[in-house]
């Protein structure tokens, strides 16, 4: 990835393309250059007569611009950083702002590359720039000030249903959480650890997930009920996450809206009406003291018996209080801030 800011000051991660796709991408764009330069050149010796050696010379050299040069600058203006390799790889040609590619990039990487693609002197150099630049840049991305991205990239798998909402036992803990701290690197790190759950040994699922945990219980407020299983937690704060996410773009989208309207949002002032509220309503503001909520159901647990949680997957076991018992209570004198991490009975405690 590549952190690219855009003219409005936007920071965006592009994925860059890795060197052997653009490697096979050029093979490809050479065997198509080579193809319709040999059939010029058969059709030139067919039609020009032996005394017209410099005409077939001159026709042979023009041939040669025109494919090695006009095709690669070509492709990439009329379709913005695209050729016929790069369509195959689904790769394509960017400015360094994450722009669109323009003619005079094109026409410089297309002339530096008769020398770095077309030339055996020249083509070391190319394959040093590109392993060397952390952006993969041949010496012609430098000189036009582009580079090649992954603009087709492998669909992510899916969450697992089970995997997809808060677990009913956790259902009385979501309404306090507060998730506005969790990093986006540390919740898609937790969300691939969800999607290869079922792929990972029991060993590695049961280290990974409380190594997770402890990242997560770091950036979340308050700490789960005492014997949370990893997963349970990773999947209960992803999902608020996910809420919060959708009521906050949902939020926009109104206010936007009401201001898109004639009177400017305005309808119904004075008039009795005082039309819809902004922002939206949502639950009360959590004080930052941990207090179990009042009407909460008591945690029905992870048993057995009492299965809190329906086609729960492998390793997901309640090692905390029985079943149908409440979570254990906070300290009775609670502090301004959220309990430790390290605060005996609460959160996740690293492996022995």
């Amino acid at each position: 990835m590549s952190e690219v800011v855009t003219g409005e000051a936007v920071v965006l991660d592009v994925p860059v393309a890795r060197f052997p796709s653009r490697m096979v991408a050029a093979l490809l764009d050479m065997v198509v250059q080579l193809s319709v330069l040999a059939a010029v050149l058969v059709g030139t010796f067919l039609v020009i007569t032996p005394d017209d050696s410099a005409v077939a010379a001159g026709i042979t050299v023009t041939a040669y611009a025109l494919v090695v040069i006009g095709y690669t600058t070509a492709f990439e203006t009329l379709s913005r950083g695209l050729t016929l390799g790069k369509m195959a790889f689904g790769l394509r040609v960017v400015s360094d702002d994450g722009g669109p590619e323009r003619f005079r990039q094109a026409l410089v990487r297309s002339l530096t590359g008769v020398i770095e693609i077309w030339s055996i002197v020249g083509a070391p150099i190319g394959l040093v720039t590109s392993i060397v630049s952390a952006q993969g840049k041949r010496l012609g991305d430098m000189f036009a000030g582009t580079y090649v991205i992954q603009e087709r990239s492998p669909r992510r798998a899916r969450l697992a249903p089970v995997f997809a909402a808060v677990p009913p036992p956790l259902l009385g803990w979501a309404q306090v959480a507060q998730t506005s701290r969790l990093s986006d690197q540390t919740a898609e790190a937790a969300g691939s650890y969800l999607r290869r759950y079922y792929e990972l040994t029991e060993a590695a699922r049961a280290d990974l997930g409380q190594r997770l945990a402890s990242a997560v219980l770091a950036q979340v407020s308050p700490p789960p009920p005492p014997g949370t299983p990893p997963a349970a937690f990773l999947a209960a704060v992803l999902a608020i996450r996910r809420d919060h996410e959708h009521a906050r773009l949902a939020g926009q989208q109104r206010l936007v809206q009401e201001a898109s309207r004639p009177d400017g949002g305005t309808a119904g002032a004075g008039t009795g009406n005082p039309g819809p509220a902004w922002p939206p309503a949502g639950p009360a503001p959590v004080a930052s003291a941990w207090a179990p909520p009042a009407a909460a159901a008591p945690a029905p647990g992870w048993s057995a018996q009492q299965p809190g949680w329906p086609g729960a997957p492998p390793g997901i076991q309640w090692s905390g209080p029985g079943a149908g018992a409440p979570p254990t209570a906070p300290p009775a004198e609670p502090s301004s801030l959220p309990p430790a991490a390290d605060q005996p009975g609460y959160g996740f405690a690293p492996p022995a």
